[in-house]
């Protein structure tokens, strides 16, 4: 008899591989063991179940509080050395309401994890000359630890002019050029948060990557690519990477071309913005499938709009061994690697 089923699992901290004997009387450690040791049970099981489909529903919410636990330590632990609180500085620009959704859950999650944060507004029209000065002057504000300025920006605005105006230092969401450049040289650097995210809820997940096989459906320069970049770069470089090889499909890509990449894929990350773009004859079984995409329909029963991510999850979940739901998926996840990304920025800042 076949039964299908979705198993939700709490999310492990894979450093617990780092753990010596020493290190493992600590019940921080110890606690962390626990829950490996609960996931590899739940994986054994997966694995050695021929008759049945069991898809590992990985909850970025888990993991985000996880990480969330592990920020706060990292902060009260500058601030006990003496050292100024991680600061936030957020500019929004124009009244588009999901940019500011988005700023809004950012400086709701600083608030949580003690970072402080401001955030200067302006209207639409803002000019791009006038958008560069509070860049600069906030560059030179020591007391800023991490800055962004949360996009898309009006049209008139250059977008690459403005992120590569922001110092490279206090760039957290990762987009200066350098940090581009670092991240494809596998150097140490500023991670784009939602790659970031991607790439520490397969390692939190235990997820293997080296050698496998890997489709990225998207090759945006702050999404796509980077995530590729992650994942096939290599795993003892300064900046570790997946070892996988990895395929990057986009809009050119033929779907039926799309459907036998995916066919072959161990790992599907779907971050094109395409409701529906990976279905389930699209994905063999056992594989794992990354759900990056956010995007807004109207409910054909209740007439209200709601997010849906690019994979059609309650189809895929069938086939596939772990899966990421939209939305509690990638999305927590990369409002927590920001908030990780502004504290390195403090850390940074001590040694400058």
């Amino acid at each position: 008899m076949h039964t299908n089923m979705a198993a939700s699992v709490s999310p492990l901290r894979s450093s617990f591989r780092i753990c010596n004997g020493f290190a493992l009387h600590h019940h921080c450690c110890r606690g962390k063991l626990r829950v490996h040791r609960k996931y590899e049970n739940q994986r054994r099981h997966l694995h050695q179940t021929v008759t049945r489909h069991v898809a590992v529903v990985i909850s970025g919410t888990e993991m985000a509080r996880q990480l969330h636990r592990e920020i706060q330590r990292d902060v009260e632990e500058l601030v006990t050395q003496g050292n100024m609180r991680p600061h936030l500085g957020v500019i929004l620009v124009g009244d588009d309401p999901a940019s500011r959704t988005y700023v809004k859950n950012k400086t709701r999650a600083a608030s949580i994890l003690g970072i402080s944060s401001d955030t200067v507004v302006r209207p639409g029209t803002v000019s791009q000359k006038e958008l560069l000065g509070i860049i600069d002057q906030m560059n030179r504000d020591w007391r800023v630890s991490g800055l962004l300025v949360q996009l898309p920006l009006p049209a008139h605005i250059d977008e690459r002019a403005v992120c590569n105006a922001i110092a490279p230092e206090k760039d957290v969401d990762g987009f200066h050029i350098v940090n581009i450049g670092k991240l494809c040289l596998d150097q140490r650097s500023m991670i784009p948060a939602t790659p970031a995210a991607v790439w520490e809820i397969i390692r939190r997940a235990g997820i293997e990557t080296a050698g496998k096989n890997v489709v990225v459906a998207g090759r945006s320069k702050n999404v796509g690519m980077p995530i590729a970049m992650l994942l096939h770069t290599d795993r003892y470089h300064e900046r570790p990477g997946g070892d996988a090889t990895v395929t990057i499909a986009h809009r050119c890509t033929p779907r039926e071309r799309l459907k036998e990449l995916t066919g072959l894929a161990d790992i599907v990350i779907a971050a094109a913005g395409i409701p529906g773009l990976i279905t389930a004859d699209m994905v063999k079984d056992g594989a794992t499938v990354i759900d990056v995409g956010i995007n807004r329909v109207r409910d054909q029963k209740t007439g209200k709009m709601r997010l849906i991510g690019d994979v059609d999850f309650e189809a895929v979940k069938e086939k596939a061994a772990f899966i990421t739901p939209v939305p509690g998926g990638v999305g927590p996840m990369t409002v927590a690697m920001l908030m990780k990304n502004t504290v390195m920025a403090a850390r940074n800042a001590l040694t400058h």
